[in-house]
């Protein structure tokens, strides 16, 4: 049996995985999260209820904790690999749920921010990876959304969404007022479309360069395009 009270949310870096998350933050009813095991890998640590947390598996158990008093609701990116299948209570303990987008907008944002991103970071392989394992061991197939889906119709998307992982949907949570969050704070750079938002919407940037002018990104796409084909044939969207 999942637990809605503990809800994940995994995508690889640039799905529009920081857009839902601000309207996670816009519903108020669930303690938000943001990236706090790449927080880990990136600088060592991670502050959550006060403390200073440095162990993977010592934050799942804080998360699982917090969470039987207070609703929580955490984002996650898949560029680094954490180890956290390797946690006995991960599949059934929370609630796992999955965005996406295809990796040709996907490489090409990420390589506007970090021309030096690598294969694997572009998160595809191992997002697939962490479905596989709730998949298998909870028995149940987790929500995937498309980010695609989310940006042509906010509303039904997320409505489908909130069903499949059993929280009210909230139609006012749809719109917030623009501005950065204290959340996002480390990463701020990464986040300037969301926090000049007002809602989902598709990204008004064009890419000089992509999968379809740069040998390496081509490399990446086809790398990745066979993971990103397996989430997306569980989408929400086929479901209707």
């Amino acid at each position: 049996m999942t637990n809605p009270r503990l809800l994940f949310l995994w995508g690889p870096p640039r799905s529009l995985s920081t857009a839902f998350l601000r309207m996670m933050l816009e519903r108020g009813d669930y303690l938000v999260v943001h990236e706090p095991f790449s927080s880990i890998v990136v600088q060592g640590h991670v502050t959550f209820g006060g403390s200073k947390v440095r162990d993977i598996f010592e934050l799942l158990a804080l998360l699982r904790e917090k969470a039987a008093r207070t609703p929580i609701f955490v984002k996650e990116t898949t560029e680094y690999r954490y180890g956290v299948i390797d946690d006995p209570g991960f599949a059934c303990a929370a609630t796992h749920s999955f965005i996406t987008r295809h990796p040709r907008s996907v490489i090409a944002s990420h390589y506007a921010m970090n021309e030096n991103v690598t294969c694997s970071e572009i998160g595809f392989e191992y997002q697939h990876e962490i479905f596989r394992a709730v998949y298998d061991r909870s028995g149940r197939l987790p929500a995937v959304i498309e980010a695609e889906s989310l940006m042509a119709d906010p509303s039904g998307t997320v409505r489908r969404y909130c069903r499949e992982v059993g929280i009210p949907f909230m139609p006012s949570a749809l719109t917030w007022e623009p501005g950065d969050r204290v959340e996002w704070g480390r990463t701020s750079e990464w986040h300037r479309e969301v926090a000049n938002s007002r809602g989902f919407r598709a990204s008004a940037g064009t890419y000089p360069v992509g999968v379809h002018n740069n040998v390496e990104l081509s490399a990446f796409y086809d790398y990745h395009m066979p993971f990103y084909e397996k989430m997306v044939s569980a989408r929400l969207d086929l479901a209707g």
